[in-house]
């Protein structure tokens, strides 16, 4: 059943394999290690389709390992901003100081080396390898995880010990010799846009044949998931505050959540129902006060953004404030401070809700507001 497998797979990927720009750049086709590396940190966890536009922009503005490595920190968060999980982009551009000073501006071959590297886990460094460089490694992402499940009817549950140790022992068993780069992304494509999550179109599938889910008419409850858990909503305040044509915007530690990108200082996240307006206003005060050393006013809401990230989902209410005792404000658990002009906001790498505030500002700014 393995040659079956792969031969049946790889002669629908031939006639079937997406156009995608990191496998039609300049160079060997669709072989350059970093464009595959660039590539596969921005696919993580994020659809094709949103990728391919921030693929490009990245591509024109650090075209190469080494314009990366010698690029800010601030510029390499800006090209990403809007992509999310901004870890990637840090680890991206910590990586390649490291293969540039490690490695000679090469990215490794070795799975050890790869996997070393940070941002890259075992999928990534099989994707490279096998990709890049041509190693016998499979990559086991989401895709094709929910492939294998449904071929070989695996019933235990994703994220298992079971499950995960099957998947690893499947892909390797199952990968042909010498084909490993081909093999990863014929099944990357079979699960993205045939074996997909709901309704997979099986009649136009090459491995229905094989499937042990299509034959019992188990598809669609394949793979097993356990219950899902329920996603805590937290609530937070934003101080807007503004002098003359400037606002104040705090730089998020380095490291964690948002690391490195600008925001509006932020109060402490609370959970319970939003709109509690004065209790909010109360709080983001004593909160600048811990924060900034300052004392503010709390004028009217601005507005009330929504975002969700991996674990939680995230309401900010964001207040125009001003200072009252004439105390410039200190950095006290932000990298910087920064009064920025309103004209140049745009500048500043932001998360999605305080690039949001910004355009508010803005816009109430041109309004006369």
């Amino acid at each position: 059943m393995a040659f079956q497998f792969s031969s049946y797979l790889l002669d629908w990927y031939a006639q079937n394999a997406r156009v995608l720009p990191w496998r039609s750049r300049s160079g060997v086709s669709g072989t350059n290690p970093y464009v595959i590396w660039v590539s596969e940190i921005m696919l993580q966890q994020t659809r094709v389709e949103t990728v391919i536009p921030y693929f490009e922009r990245w591509m024109a503005r650090f075209p190469t390992l080494a314009a990366l490595a010698q690029a800010n920190q601030q510029d390499v968060l800006k090209a990403w901003e809007g992509l999310g999980y901004y870890s990637r982009a840090r680890n991206l551009h910590h990586a390649a100081q490291i293969i540039m000073a490690k490695f000679g501006g090469e990215l490794p071959k070795e799975i050890g080396d790869l996997r070393a590297l940070p941002g890259i886990g075992s999928y990534t460094a099989g994707a490279i390898a096998s990709i890049a460089f041509g190693v016998d490694e499979p990559a086991l992402d989401g895709n094709i995880r929910r492939v294998f499940a449904r071929v070989f009817n695996i019933e235990h549950p994703l994220g298992s010990p079971e499950a995960e140790n099957l998947f690893r022992n499947l892909t390797r068993a199952y990968l042909p010799p010498g084909h490993a780069g081909d093999y990863n992304q014929a099944l990357m494509d079979l699960g993205a846009i045939v074996c997909t999550p709901r309704t997979p179109d099986c009649i136009h599938c090459p491995l229905t044949v094989l499937c042990a889910a299509y034959a019992l008419n188990i598809q669609e409850i394949r793979p097993l998931r356990n219950p899902k858990v329920k996603v805590p909503h937290r609530i937070v305040s934003a101080a807007v505050i503004r002098r003359a044509d400037k606002v104040l915007i705090a730089q998020h530690p380095s490291d964690g959540l948002l690391g490195g990108l600008w925001e509006y200082p932020q109060g402490s996240m609370q959970t319970g129902p939003v709109g509690l307006l004065q209790q909010s206003s109360d709080e983001l005060r004593q909160e600048m006060v811990e924060d900034l050393g300052v004392e503010i006013h709390v004028g009217q809401l601005l507005g009330v953004y929504h975002h969700a990230f991996t674990h939680f989902r995230l309401t900010v209410q964001a207040f125009e404030c001003r200072l009252i005792n004439g105390i410039e404000p200190q950095p006290r658990k932000h990298n910087a401070l920064a009064w920025a002009c309103l004209n140049e906001l745009a500048n500043y790498p932001m998360g999605k809700i305080d690039r949001l505030i910004s355009r508010k500002v803005n816009m109430n700014q041109a309004a006369g507001f």
